[in-house]
């Protein structure tokens, strides 16, 4: 199945209509019936093929009436019998037209297909306006269910609990160590001490010990001289010799 969907950007549009299959093509060829055989067969359009009569409707050639001799379904045309043209060799041939520009007259029904299609849509259009129409499902809300009612219970009476009791029950339980006693070996297992963490351990005990070195001795730490920028020599003039001006 095709989509539905309404496309109107022209660019589509045409590229729908110039890449198309052959049974989308047929489609493209569905025109208006005569009254009498909108009457009868109760079928407003009917695609054109060949051995249909057709009366043209517009253009220059308006009023000619004859049978569809062949389609063409690449170029969307159609040829009609006895409308020809002269060419400026003097060779006649058939003039295209549009099957939008024409309307039937009289149908071919040879082809048993054709005819199960006419029934069919004659079944359908036969039928009321409402049967015709596909009534859609709405999902209707569920009515709400009323809320169940918790009846309120009295309150109940506190058992007294004697002191031989409760001296019965703490023996039962398992005794439970003061959180002071507990060590670090019992909460979280000693990690491996790795090369990086030894190599940064030797580096803090270096630095503390300078720091302690020069506080004790008192001694102002070397300050940074300044960058001087180096002076770049003068070019020397270059002397002017006799006669070389």
């Amino acid at each position: 199945m095709q989509s539905t969907e309404r496309v109107t950007k022209p660019s589509k549009q045409r590229r729908m209509l110039h890449q198309a299959t052959d049974h989308v093509r047929h489609r493209f060829f569905a025109t208006h019936l005569s009254p009498e055989l909108r009457a009868s067969h109760l079928v407003k359009t009917f695609p054109v093929r060949s051995g249909d009569t057709v009366r043209v409707m517009r253009g220059d050639h308006k009023g000619f009436e004859g049978k569809v001799t062949r389609i063409d379904k690449r170029r969307y045309r159609i040829y009609v019998e006895g409308l020809t043209r002269e060419k400026v060799d003097g060779t006649t041939v058939f003039v295209p037209i549009h099957p939008s520009k024409v309307m039937i007259t009289n149908l071919n029904l040879d082809d048993k297909w054709r005819k199960k299609i006419l029934e069919r849509k004659k079944s359908w259009l036969a039928k009321p306006k409402e049967a015709q129409r596909k009534p859609k499902e709405k999902q209707r809300a569920k009515p709400e269910e009323p809320a169940e009612i918790i009846e309120a219970k009295p309150p109940v009476a506190e058992e007294k609990v004697t002191e031989e009791q409760r001296t019965e029950e703490e023996k039962s339980l398992p005794e439970k160590k003061p959180l002071a006693e507990k060590t670090l070996a019992e909460e979280k297992p000693p990690r491996k001490k790795t090369a990086k963490a030894k190599k940064a351990k030797k580096r803090t005990a270096k630095k503390t010990a300078t720091q302690e070195a020069r506080v004790e001795s008192k001694e102002p730490a070397k300050e940074k001289k300044p960058r001087t920028e180096k002076k770049k020599p003068k070019r020397k003039a270059a002397k002017k010799t006799e006669g070389g001006e």
